[in-house]
Parts: C-alpha cells; sequence; structure tokens
C-alpha cells in the first residue's frame, strides 16, 4: 500500500511547487469592452475605462434573468420532457390489425390464388 502511495505524493508535490501559468494580458477599448491587445481600437496594458464609461455600458447591457423566470424555464422544459415521455410509441409494435388487412386467410399476401 505505501508503493503505491509513494508516485501519488511525488505527482501532488510536483504539481504544487509548479509555478503559475502566465496568461496574455487583457486591453479595453475607450468603451470598456475587452478586446485584443492587437486591435487599433485598444488602449494600452492594464488601462482601464472610467467609472462613468463602464457604468454606462453596464447600463446598457439587457438585465439578467431573475430566479422566477430562470425557475419558469426549468417548469417548462421539465413539461416539455414530461409530454414526450408520456407519447405513445410509433414504432407499430403490438398493432397487427393494419398488417392482417392486406392477407388472406392463409396468410398469402396478395388477393388472387
Amino acid at each position: 500500500m505505501v508503493r503505491h502511495s509513494i508516485p501519488a505524493l511525488l505527482a501532488v508535490a510536483s504539481l504544487g511547487l509548479a509555478g503559475p501559468a502566465a496568461a496574455a494580458p487583457t486591453c479595453e477599448d475607450r468603451a470598456g469592452e475587452t478586446v485584443r491587445c492587437e486591435d487599433p481600437r485598444a488602449m494600452p496594458v492594464g488601462w482601464t475605462a472610467p467609472l462613468e464609461a463602464r457604468l454606462k455600458r453596464e447600463a446598457a447591457e439587457p438585465p439578467s434573468p431573475t430566479p422566477v423566470e430562470l425557475g419558469g424555464v426549468f417548469v417548462l422544459i421539465g413539461l416539455l420532457f414530461t409530454l414526450i415521455a408520456l407519447m405513445p410509441d410509433f414504432d407499430g409494435w403490438g398493432d397487427d390489425s393494419a398488417h392482417s388487412s392486406d392477407e388472406d386467410e392463409d396468410g398469402r399476401r396478395g388477393g388472387g390464388r
């Protein structure tokens, strides 16, 4: 048991000693929206939009759904799945009456002998 735990401890220790991954810097335009730093509208790295511009942009975004609206969506999806589950089978199993009309009493197909 101890033999199996040593590689696991070494793996955890090596992951713990690894340095953090460096991510690319983000840039913003004058309106405060995130853009690629190579974009001509981009401001220098680390620049942030003034508070008024950020508030104006946030006010222009549509409001997030309320918990009541989210609950209604989940109820609607649940009702849809319930209706699908209650639908009858459409594969024709167990309904031989449609096939028996084409057969004569001997079980042969067609009307002629």
